[in-house]
């Protein structure tokens, strides 16, 4: 294991915030390629499959389901919080500090560390190990772009730092664009149509507004005000008041039934960024879910968004080592020790699984 730990390591030295992560593709391909992997890549995304794979005890054997393991390359920028180079790897009585250590170093190496495990010998699957660029800005040229090239998939693991719990369900992700219309006017005077008036009572509804299904373990669906812009100067009466919401779906509602709920319930002009980033969820009777709860794995709910949410063909579970409190935090950090638990983990979930 301590190879895996030592290439995290050079992959924290290697700047990879998202939609430059070339140099660290870079190197985690030429370490795939030192090890004899037939490694794929299209932009910053690299892949292998078992069957591909000369080391592989499935080589040359056409599978007849897949399970994709998938963790992404990309980080946030880091904070100024920091008080060590977030770019100098440092082990401190086992304890790895470093930009994406966390988030997502630790699920990268330990899902291609159960790869390289779980392929010494025949599954009944086909195994695919994916690293994806753009996570952190949902950028359609991660594993969105890839998906199409990897072929039949029937199950997928999304490795992100959940302390080795089981994320069954996540919630989804849009971002509306509110603009409320009146009419300018001079403050002083009894004329023109305050925006700013109208924009209150819509904010009031959106405050107030429940969607009657609640999942058992997102809760309900989540809106949110964050943002709100009006007027141009004191005595001008705004003709237009501007305000952004955050919504957070729970599995339950798409987030166009979200979006066309919200427009016929508020008297402004209401526009999605993107209706992409929908929620997901895996059934409780998955065979992968139920073996996880037999190794004594819990399930829940997660508030954060991860590539789950561009992926709706085939079922997810989001699951690895670290803590999601650590993610994009000023000396971001991972235990070696979870490192290697999360990979022990990995191999005992999947390993003869029939899915």
């Amino acid at each position: 294991m301590d190879e895996f730990v030592d290439l995290l390591c050079r992959l924290i030295a290697i700047p990879s915030f998202s939609r430059e992560e070339g140099p660290v593709a870079d190197a985690l391909e030429e370490w795939m390629r030192g090890r004899g992997m037939d490694v794929s890549r299209k932009g910053n995304n690299l892949w292998l499959r078992s069957w591909e794979d000369p080391s592989s005890a499935d080589f040359g054997r056409e599978p007849s389901s897949v399970i994709l393991l998938n963790a992404h390359l990309d980080t946030v920028r880091p904070s100024s919080g920091y008080t060590r180079d977030p770019f100098v790897p440092e082990v401190v009585d086992g304890t790895l500090y470093g930009l994406g250590s966390n988030d997502d170093g630790g699920s990268l190496v330990a899902l291609l560390a159960a790869y390289r495990q779980l392929i010494r010998k025949r599954q009944p699957y086909g195994l695919i190990f994916c690293a994806s660029a753009e996570e952190e800005v949902c950028g359609k040229e991660g594993i969105e772009s890839v998906i199409p090239l990897l072929g039949r998939i029937d199950f997928g693991i999304i490795g992100e730092p959940t302390c080795m719990d089981m994320a069954v369900a996540e919630r989804g992700l849009m971002v509306l664009d509110c603009t409320a219309r009146g009419k300018s006017g001079h403050a002083a005077r009894e004329e023109g149509e305050n925006a700013i008036y109208k924009a209150m009572k819509d904010i009031d509804v959106i405050r107030s507004f429940r969607f009657e299904d609640v999942s058992p373990f997102l809760g309900p669906v989540k809106m949110t005000v964050t943002q709100i812009e009006a007027g141009t100067q004191h005595n001008v009466i705004p003709d237009a008041c501007r305000f952004v919401v955050d919504v957070r779906s729970n599995g339950l509602y798409s987030n166009v039934e979200i979006l066309e709920t919200v427009q016929e319930s508020l008297g402004c002009e209401v526009i999605a960024r993107s209706t992409r980033l929908n929620s997901s969820s895996i059934s409780m009777e998955h065979p992968a879910v139920k073996r996880g709860i037999s190794l004594g794995l819990k399930p829940f709910g997660s508030p954060t968004t991860s590539n789950q949410a561009v992926i709706s063909t085939f079922p997810t579970l989001k699951i690895g080592p670290g803590d999601s409190s650590r993610s994009h935090t000023a000396d971001e950090f991972i235990r070696t020790d979870e490192i290697r638990e999360g990979a022990d983990i990995y191999v005992k979930l999947l390993d003869d699984l029939i899915i």
